[in-house]
């Protein structure tokens, strides 16, 4: 089960680095890496080849382990190798592992859907969430989020109504349809002239809030700009997707809640969609099972993946509204919605979700996470007062820390001193994955973490933080 000694072994015996040092010769020898400047490797960014993991820990082939303080790219709920979730994936490959799923069905794919439905957000007074549509991961559930708003419209001959607004600093994946609606100029910038164009809309971020701001006056004040670009765009609109509560991508940005409950209303006062990307945010991250709740509100279309299968298969999930699917009913086939993949709804995956859900009901895993965050927050205190730590925020089970020289908003360190690289690397010789976006640090762990395993994050973090930030 879950391991609970908790100092990392930092020395291995010769035999096993000298596993660990064929296992990076093999990879770099074949594999391109995601989100990786290859040059990097092996000397500027460290490569740490994994044979196994169990509960918050990883376990490497050099005879190291790490504390995942990132939950695997933000995936992972409750801890590696979760035997329950295991035991469900192994028990359905005996059955069924792959069909079709234009035409045929399989009880997986159907009872999953039925629980994300009664488990979705409602907002009085709107119609509920009604209709499944499966994808392979975050970015295809995007895309088939923005293919469904733009063509209801064509559906309903509004052809006109073709843009798409989006969050300044926003991310929603990297395929070509999610790129055009994401504003992080790292990934957007290169393939600009192959992208749509949508339109920005200023971030809520609480941290850009002016001095005596408070967070929910600059939610109104990025809501006051929304409505402004709804005024100047008349009936051409047909989307807005947001990140709701927490930009991850953009640097573990937090806005208040009260800026989504005005964009539900300028989405319906102007026939507009809403499209929840709850790929991150989803599935107890923020507080609440889904970061809509803390506004009270339902989207149109919301987005899941990443947590949805626990962090054992890839799966997304896009839920729609029951008049959103209904626009698409037709004699027609070049009406209906023509979208597909060849692993959609793919048993295995879908085995992994509903024992995902089955762990949140058996183990009371929001309520624990109320305790847990609370914990992170008490850790987490003592290192706003780093001369270099500009702010420190959280949402529920996130907790992140924004670097700067002096702890100057205005003052960030320069990029040639890698500052967040430095800290990355400082952790994780001392047992500890944090993979920071920039010069922002932050914490993301499994749900199993304990209280041991946090304390070491949190002195490992402060020292981390410290060391890189010695001489920049």
């Amino acid at each position: 089960m879950h391991e609970r000694d908790h100092e990392p072994r930092m020395l291995a015996d010769p035999a096993t680095e000298q596993a660990g040092a064929r296992w990076r010769e093999r990879d770099l020898a074949v594999l391109w890496h995601p989100c990786t400047q290859m040059r990097e490797h092996p000397d500027v960014l460290p490569l740490v080849p994994i044979e196994r993991g169990a509960g918050a820990w990883l376990h490497g082939y050099d005879g190291r382990r790490y504390l995942d303080g990132v939950s695997s790219w933000w995936t992972n709920l409750h801890g590696h190798a979760e035997p329950r979730i295991a035991a469900a994936i192994a028990r359905q490959a005996g059955t069924l592992e792959q069909v079709i799923l234009a035409g045929f069905s399989h009880a997986p794919a159907v009872e999953l859907a039925e629980r994300l439905l009664a488990l979705a957000p409602r907002q009085a007074g709107r119609a509920p969430l009604a209709k499944v549509f499966y994808a392979d991961n975050g970015s295809a559930g995007v895309e088939v989020a923005l293919k469904m708003a733009f063509h209801w419209f064509r559906n309903r001959g509004e052809p006109g109504r073709t843009k798409f607004v989006a969050l300044e600093n926003g991310y929603h994946g990297e395929t070509l349809g999610a790129l055009a609606v994401g504003d992080i100029p790292l990934y957007r910038r290169i393939y600009a002239p192959l992208l749509a164009q949508a339109l920005f809309a200023p971030s809520p971020d609480a941290y850009l809030a002016t001095p005596g701001q408070s967070p929910a006056q600059r939610a109104a004040q990025a809501a006051d700009a929304l409505a402004d670009l709804f005024d100047r765009h008349p009936g051409e609109i047909c989307a807005v997707i947001l990140e709701p509560r927490l930009q991850c991508a953009g640097g573990m940005r937090m806005h208040d809640p009260a800026y989504l409950r005005r964009a539900r209303e300028l989405c319906d006062a102007n026939g507009a969609f809403l499209i929840a990307d709850e790929i991150a945010t989803g599935f107890g991250r923020t507080g609440t099972l889904f970061a809509c709740e803390q506004a009270g509100i339902s989207p149109d279309l919301m987005c899941l993946s990443k947590g949805l299968t626990g962090g054992f298969l890839p799966l997304a999930a896009v839920l729609a509204t029951q008049s959103l699917y209904d626009g698409f009913l037709d004699d027609s086939r070049e009406r209906a919605f023509l979208h597909s993949h060849s692993y959609t709804g793919n048993p295995l995956a879908c085995a992994a979700a509903m024992a995902s859900l089955d762990i949140f009901e058996s183990d009371g895993v929001l309520e624990r996470n109320r305790a847990t965050a609370a914990a992170m927050a008490s850790l987490a205190a003592p290192l706003s007062t780093h001369r270099h730590v500009a702010d420190v925020r959280q949402a529920g089970m996130v907790v992140a820390f924004e670097l700067t020289r002096d702890g100057d908003r205005a003052t960030p360190f320069p990029a040639a001193s890698r500052v967040g690289l430095r800290a990355y690397r400082a952790a994780l010789a001392r047992g500890v994955l944090l993979r920071p976006l920039g010069d922002i640090l932050y914490w993301m762990p499994p749900y199993c973490v304990d209280d041991a395993q946090l304390q070491l994050l949190a002195s490992v973090t402060a020292e981390a933080i410290e060391e890189a930030t010695a001489c920049a």
